[in-house]
């Protein structure tokens, strides 16, 4: 019996990868044509995908390594008989202020010095700094510099808490690249990657000539897993999987082209025995993101069809931080559908798999509600009355639940209208189940608030405040279940109003048909 290759979890070196045997998914074809069509190139993609890799694959290939490449796509195209030194520049470590800052810079810049050989003029100013560097490696190895920055938004996303502090990151980064334009007749090729955007008024203001290829077709798969890979590549290691079932927890990242599966899941997934779990989610939620959600009042369900434009995704600034591009740039929500409105191009997001809607919603739970050990036991309980089409234990479980949910978080949270944040708390509790639903579920009648389809029944549902208990009427009235009828479940029409001054349900009216 053939051993299985090693996962490459959490190796990021492509020397280490290759040397040490650990399985690889060739990358190398599209690397190629990235330096054939192109000069200066920006990409983002969320946390965990692959960039870092990409970088080191970059690196090696450049400096010539051809061992390393043995049997993959690219050796017999490239011309291995020129070598280009590389200047490599990688933001890791935590910055906190502006000192912190300067100092990692310094860091860099040394680390690049003493690999390269070379000895340059430390300057406060990273930017006079690095131009320097590749001016004299330039001209002491006689060949153009290779530039890559791996994390080149992490001085500004670790402090986007404090933005005075991000501000200044911001300056010291734009010091920086701005050197890389004004050095082009001594730079080959540069490649920039990071988690998010920053507008170029922003950070690139002096590196205008950049490509972004975040959301090009042709490098929507350069950084994570596709179908093929893991029907290919990875067959042997999951045998016996149930490959639907993968497919729902961890595909469904969107970059304009085929959609891809986030590494990390894919790796921790074969690593623990093929057990469903949450993965990536749980490597890191900053809390910022959450503050965010509380201070926009965000209604929740529109997460999941929310439609954005061709600018408001594009990118943000530190100035005027909106929630949508960053949840999209973070990896929380990925691009549904692109649609043409008139001459402009309007995106439609959804989370991108099981995983991300099942762990964002019960993340924001707590914060939501202010509920801890209670949530497990409510979240327990929905899920049982649910498969047990259970409506009037249902009933009294969300009634305990608002009543349990201290005062201060209705004051914090409500959204003016309040229907927005009751609605909020039942769709995150729903969703953190990992249930079959939909928000605004769009018929030929209009937008039911809530569709929920699970083995035993479908449950169609409608909130309304403050609104005399009619919410099962419009249910009724607009003929919303003729959506589903003819599937041989029960189907069940739930109207569930809310009082802002009680802060519970004031009637939950149901009805079975089927």
């Amino acid at each position: 019996m053939t051993a299985l290759k090693k996962l490459p979890i959490g190796i990021q070196t492509f020397s280490e990868i290759r040397q040490e045997g650990y399985l690889y998914v060739d990358k190398t074809p599209q690397v190629r044509q990235l330096v054939e069509q192109g000069k200066y190139y920006f990409l983002a993609r969320p946390r965990r995908f692959g960039k870092s890799l990409l970088v080191s694959t970059l690196q090696a290939l450049f400096e010539g390594r051809k061992e390393l490449f043995r049997g993959l796509a690219i050796e017999p195209a490239w011309d291995w008989t020129t070598r280009y030194p590389v200047i490599k520049i990688s933001f890791g470590g935590v910055a906190r202020d502006l000192l912190e800052m300067k100092s990692l810079v310094t860091a860099i810049l040394r680390s690049n010095q003493q690999r390269l050989g070379i000895e340059c003029h430390e300057t406060p100013s990273g930017g006079v700094w690095l131009k320097e560097l590749i001016e004299q490696t330039r001209q002491k190895y006689g060949q153009k510099v290779v530039i890559l920055v791996d994390e080149y938004d992490k001085l500004i996303v670790d402090n986007l808490d404090q933005p005075d502090v991000a501000s200044q990151g911001r300056e010291v980064l734009r010091d920086l690249y701005t050197t890389i334009k004004d050095s082009d007749e001594h730079v080959k090729f540069a490649f920039l990657t990071g988690v998010s955007k920053f507008s170029k008024v922003s950070v690139f203001s002096g590196l205008n000539n950049l490509e972004d290829i975040s959301l090009n077709p042709t490098y929507a798969t350069l950084c994570g897993y596709t179908q093929h890979d893991l029907e290919t590549t990875f067959a042997a290691h999951l045998q016996g999987a149930d490959m639907a079932q993968v497919r729902q927890w961890y595909n469904g990242y969107n970059f304009l082209g085929e959609r891809v599966y986030n590494p990390f899941d894919i790796l921790l997934f074969i690593k623990n025995d093929q057990r469903f779990k949450n993965y990536w989610f749980a490597t890191g939620t900053p809390t910022f993101l959450i503050k965010l959600i509380q201070q926009k009042n965000i209604y929740l369900p529109q997460l999941d069809r929310l439609e954005v434009s061709d600018s408001l995704i594009d990118s943000f600034d530190i100035d005027n931080i909106r929630l949508e591009p960053l949840l999209f740039q973070t990896g929380y929500l990925t691009i549904r559908q692109q649609l043409q409105v008139g001459a402009m191009i309007h995106y439609q997001l959804c989370f991108p798999n099981l995983e991300t809607r099942y762990s964002f919603n019960d993340h924001v739970l707590g914060y939501l509600t202010g509920q801890t050990v209670e949530k497990s036991q409510y979240q327990a309980a929905i899920y049982r009355n649910l498969t047990t089409a259970d409506l009037p234990a249902f009933e009294e479980t969300l009634r305990g639940l608002f009543a349990s949910i201290p005062y201060n978080n209705y004051v914090n949270n409500t959204i003016s209208s309040y229907e927005g944040y009751y609605a909020s708390v039942i769709y995150a509790y729903l969703a953190s189940l990992g249930l079959d639903l939909t928000a605004e579920d769009v018929t030929s009648k209009g937008r039911i608030d809530l569709s929920l389809r699970l083995d035993n029944a479908i449950y169609l549902i409608e909130f309304k405040v403050d609104g005399g208990g009619k919410a099962l009427e419009q249910i009724k009235q607009r003929n919303y279940q003729q959506k589903y009828q003819g599937q041989g479940k029960p189907i069940y029409l739930i109207g569930i109003d809310f009082d802002s001054a009680e802060r519970n349900l004031t009637a939950f009216d149901w009805e079975q048909l089927g």
